[in-house]
Protein backbone atom coordinates (compact mmCIF):
# COMPACT_ATOMS: atom_id res chain seq x y z
CA UNK A 1 0.00 0.00 0.00
CA UNK A 2 2.69 2.49 1.00
CA UNK A 3 4.86 1.56 -2.00
CA UNK A 4 2.12 2.67 -4.38
CA UNK A 5 0.83 5.57 -2.27
CA UNK A 6 4.31 7.06 -2.56
CA UNK A 7 3.87 6.90 -6.33
CA UNK A 8 0.62 8.85 -6.16
CA UNK A 9 -1.69 5.84 -6.50
CA UNK A 10 -5.00 5.84 -4.61
CA UNK A 11 -5.24 2.78 -2.38
CA UNK A 12 -8.40 1.38 -0.81
CA UNK A 13 -8.66 -1.49 1.68
CA UNK A 14 -11.86 -3.39 2.48
CA UNK A 15 -11.85 -5.72 5.48
CA UNK A 16 -14.88 -8.00 5.68
CA UNK A 17 -14.96 -8.56 9.45
CA UNK A 18 -13.94 -6.57 12.53
CA UNK A 19 -12.15 -9.62 13.92
CA UNK A 20 -14.29 -9.97 17.02
CA UNK A 21 -13.80 -13.76 17.25
CA UNK A 22 -10.02 -13.52 17.63
CA UNK A 23 -8.22 -15.72 20.13
CA UNK A 24 -6.12 -12.77 21.30
CA UNK A 25 -8.49 -10.16 22.71
CA UNK A 26 -6.34 -7.37 24.11
CA UNK A 27 -8.28 -7.22 27.37
CA UNK A 28 -11.64 -6.71 25.64
CA UNK A 29 -14.54 -7.85 27.78
CA UNK A 30 -16.94 -8.56 24.91
CA UNK A 31 -17.01 -9.19 21.17
CA UNK A 32 -18.36 -5.69 20.59
CA UNK A 33 -15.55 -4.14 22.61
CA UNK A 34 -12.95 -6.13 20.70
CA UNK A 35 -14.53 -5.20 17.36
CA UNK A 36 -14.35 -1.50 18.26
CA UNK A 37 -10.76 -1.89 19.40
CA UNK A 38 -9.75 -3.62 16.19
CA UNK A 39 -11.48 -1.03 14.01
CA UNK A 40 -9.30 1.60 15.66
CA UNK A 41 -6.18 -0.50 15.15
CA UNK A 42 -7.07 -1.01 11.50
CA UNK A 43 -7.48 2.75 11.04
CA UNK A 44 -4.06 3.41 12.63
CA UNK A 45 -2.46 0.86 10.33
CA UNK A 46 -4.10 2.39 7.26
CA UNK A 47 -2.89 5.85 8.29
CA UNK A 48 0.69 4.60 8.59
CA UNK A 49 0.46 3.01 5.13
CA UNK A 50 -1.13 6.17 3.66
CA UNK A 51 -4.21 4.28 2.53
CA UNK A 52 -6.70 6.56 0.76
CA UNK A 53 -9.68 4.86 2.38
CA UNK A 54 -10.03 1.90 4.71
CA UNK A 55 -13.37 0.21 5.40
CA UNK A 56 -14.22 -2.48 7.94
CA UNK A 57 -17.49 -4.25 7.21
CA UNK A 58 -19.53 -6.09 9.82
CA UNK A 59 -19.66 -9.67 8.58
CA UNK A 60 -19.15 -12.21 11.40
CA UNK A 61 -15.54 -13.12 12.08
CA UNK A 62 -14.82 -16.81 11.60
CA UNK A 63 -18.15 -17.43 9.84
CA UNK A 64 -17.71 -16.05 6.34
CA UNK A 65 -18.36 -19.51 4.90
CA UNK A 66 -21.87 -19.35 6.38
CA UNK A 67 -22.80 -16.08 4.68
CA UNK A 68 -25.07 -15.78 1.66
CA UNK A 69 -22.69 -15.89 -1.31
CA UNK A 70 -24.81 -13.73 -3.62
CA UNK A 71 -25.40 -11.03 -0.99
CA UNK A 72 -21.74 -10.67 -0.03
CA UNK A 73 -20.61 -10.58 -3.67
CA UNK A 74 -23.30 -7.98 -4.41
CA UNK A 75 -21.98 -5.84 -1.56
CA UNK A 76 -18.38 -6.07 -2.76
CA UNK A 77 -19.32 -5.60 -6.41
CA UNK A 78 -21.06 -2.35 -5.51
CA UNK A 79 -17.96 -1.17 -3.68
CA UNK A 80 -15.70 -2.11 -6.59
CA UNK A 81 -17.98 -0.15 -8.91
CA UNK A 82 -17.85 2.85 -6.60
CA UNK A 83 -14.05 2.82 -6.19
CA UNK A 84 -13.38 1.85 -9.85
CA UNK A 85 -9.93 0.35 -9.21
CA UNK A 86 -7.50 -0.48 -12.00
CA UNK A 87 -5.99 -3.30 -9.90
CA UNK A 88 -7.62 -5.56 -7.29
CA UNK A 89 -5.57 -7.56 -4.78
CA UNK A 90 -6.85 -10.30 -2.51
CA UNK A 91 -5.63 -13.56 -1.02
CA UNK A 92 -5.68 -16.85 -2.87
CA UNK A 93 -8.55 -19.31 -2.30
CA UNK A 94 -6.17 -21.48 -0.27
CA UNK A 95 -6.40 -18.88 2.50
CA UNK A 96 -2.85 -17.51 2.20
CA UNK A 97 -0.05 -18.84 4.40
CA UNK A 98 -2.34 -19.03 7.45
CA UNK A 99 -4.89 -21.29 5.67
CA UNK A 100 -7.58 -19.28 7.50
CA UNK A 101 -11.11 -20.13 6.25
CA UNK A 102 -12.11 -16.45 6.33
CA UNK A 103 -9.14 -15.63 4.08
CA UNK A 104 -10.31 -18.29 1.63
CA UNK A 105 -13.83 -16.85 1.55
CA UNK A 106 -12.52 -13.29 1.19
CA UNK A 107 -10.66 -14.51 -1.90
CA UNK A 108 -13.75 -16.15 -3.40
CA UNK A 109 -16.00 -13.13 -2.72
CA UNK A 110 -13.39 -10.63 -3.93
CA UNK A 111 -12.61 -12.63 -7.07
CA UNK A 112 -16.24 -12.75 -8.12
CA UNK A 113 -16.66 -9.02 -7.41
CA UNK A 114 -13.69 -8.39 -9.73
CA UNK A 115 -15.26 -10.43 -12.53
CA UNK A 116 -18.85 -9.24 -12.09
CA UNK A 117 -18.25 -5.52 -11.53
CA UNK A 118 -18.21 -4.72 -15.27
CA UNK A 119 -21.15 -6.95 -16.21
CA UNK A 120 -24.42 -5.11 -16.65
CA UNK A 121 -26.41 -8.31 -16.02
CA UNK A 122 -24.95 -8.63 -12.51
CA UNK A 123 -26.72 -6.54 -9.84
CA UNK A 124 -28.24 -4.12 -12.38
CA UNK A 125 -30.08 -2.32 -9.57
CA UNK A 126 -26.69 -0.80 -8.65
CA UNK A 127 -26.38 0.87 -12.08
CA UNK A 128 -27.89 3.95 -13.65
CA UNK A 129 -29.90 3.18 -16.80
CA UNK A 130 -27.61 3.09 -19.83
CA UNK A 131 -24.44 3.47 -17.77
CA UNK A 132 -21.29 1.43 -18.30
CA UNK A 133 -19.82 0.10 -15.04
CA UNK A 134 -16.06 0.40 -14.53
CA UNK A 135 -13.94 -2.63 -15.35
CA UNK A 136 -10.95 -3.55 -13.17
CA UNK A 137 -8.02 -4.54 -15.38
CA UNK A 138 -5.95 -6.93 -13.23
CA UNK A 139 -6.59 -9.26 -10.30
CA UNK A 140 -3.72 -10.44 -8.11
CA UNK A 141 -3.52 -13.00 -5.32
CA UNK A 142 -0.87 -12.41 -2.69
CA UNK A 143 1.47 -15.39 -2.41
CA UNK A 144 4.75 -16.54 -0.85
CA UNK A 145 7.54 -19.07 -1.25
CA UNK A 146 6.93 -20.80 2.08
CA UNK A 147 4.17 -21.87 4.45
CA UNK A 148 3.74 -21.64 8.22
CA UNK A 149 4.62 -24.60 10.39
CA UNK A 150 1.94 -26.48 12.29
CA UNK A 151 -0.85 -25.27 9.97
CA UNK A 152 -3.22 -26.99 7.58
CA UNK A 153 -1.66 -27.84 4.18
CA UNK A 154 -1.88 -25.17 1.49
CA UNK A 155 -1.12 -25.00 -2.22
CA UNK A 156 0.04 -21.46 -2.94
CA UNK A 157 -0.40 -19.72 -6.31
CA UNK A 158 2.86 -19.45 -8.30
CA UNK A 159 4.48 -16.02 -8.07
CA UNK A 160 4.30 -13.99 -11.28
CA UNK A 161 5.02 -10.51 -9.85
CA UNK A 162 7.85 -9.48 -7.55
CA UNK A 163 7.60 -6.08 -5.85
CA UNK A 164 10.71 -4.73 -4.15
CA UNK A 165 9.89 -2.73 -1.03
CA UNK A 166 13.38 -2.05 0.30
CA UNK A 167 14.43 -2.10 3.95
CA UNK A 168 12.28 0.92 4.83
CA UNK A 169 9.22 -0.72 3.31
CA UNK A 170 9.84 -3.90 5.29
CA UNK A 171 10.14 -2.02 8.57
CA UNK A 172 6.97 -0.05 7.82
CA UNK A 173 5.07 -3.26 7.10
CA UNK A 174 6.07 -4.64 10.49
CA UNK A 175 5.15 -1.37 12.20
CA UNK A 176 1.74 -1.40 10.47
CA UNK A 177 0.98 -4.86 11.84
CA UNK A 178 2.07 -3.76 15.30
CA UNK A 179 -0.61 -1.06 15.21
CA UNK A 180 -2.92 -3.98 16.08
CA UNK A 181 -2.04 -3.94 19.78
CA UNK A 182 -4.76 -6.44 20.70
CA UNK A 183 -2.82 -9.02 18.66
CA UNK A 184 0.47 -8.46 20.48
CA UNK A 185 1.03 -12.19 21.22
CA UNK A 186 1.32 -12.71 17.44
CA UNK A 187 4.00 -10.04 16.94
CA UNK A 188 7.01 -12.39 17.23
CA UNK A 189 5.56 -14.92 14.75
CA UNK A 190 4.52 -12.19 12.33
CA UNK A 191 7.86 -10.43 12.42
CA UNK A 192 9.78 -13.70 12.00
CA UNK A 193 7.57 -14.63 9.04
CA UNK A 194 7.80 -11.24 7.33
CA UNK A 195 11.56 -10.94 7.77
CA UNK A 196 11.82 -14.44 6.32
CA UNK A 197 10.12 -13.12 3.18
CA UNK A 198 12.56 -10.21 3.13
CA UNK A 199 12.08 -6.96 1.23
CA UNK A 200 10.07 -8.49 -1.59
CA UNK A 201 6.35 -9.11 -1.89
CA UNK A 202 5.12 -11.81 -4.25
CA UNK A 203 1.87 -11.85 -6.22
CA UNK A 204 0.12 -14.13 -8.68
CA UNK A 205 -1.70 -12.56 -11.63
CA UNK A 206 -5.02 -14.41 -11.45
CA UNK A 207 -6.96 -12.53 -14.15
CA UNK A 208 -6.51 -9.78 -16.72
CA UNK A 209 -9.04 -7.82 -18.78
CA UNK A 210 -6.67 -8.17 -21.74
CA UNK A 211 -5.82 -11.78 -22.70
CA UNK A 212 -2.11 -12.39 -22.16
CA UNK A 213 0.54 -14.96 -21.50
CA UNK A 214 1.94 -15.16 -17.99
CA UNK A 215 5.20 -13.29 -17.51
CA UNK A 216 7.22 -12.05 -14.56
CA UNK A 217 6.35 -8.47 -13.56
CA UNK A 218 7.97 -5.97 -11.22
CA UNK A 219 5.03 -3.55 -11.20
CA UNK A 220 1.38 -4.42 -10.54
CA UNK A 221 0.39 -1.54 -12.83
CA UNK A 222 2.40 -2.79 -15.81
CA UNK A 223 0.20 -2.61 -18.91
CA UNK A 224 -2.59 -0.72 -17.15
CA UNK A 225 -4.59 1.64 -19.41
CA UNK A 226 -5.66 4.94 -17.85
Amino acid sequence: MLHYAQRGVETHVICLTPGQAATHRGGAKSDDELAEMRRGEFASSCKLLRVTSGTVLNYPDGKLYQQNFYSVVADLTGRVRQIAPHVVITMGPEGSITAHPDHSMASVFGTMAFHWAARTNRFPDQLQPGSTPPRPQKLYFGTAMFSLRDRQPISLPPASAVIELGKEGLETKIAAFKCHHSQAPLFPLFEETVRRRGTQELYHLAASSVPRKIETETDLFAGIQE
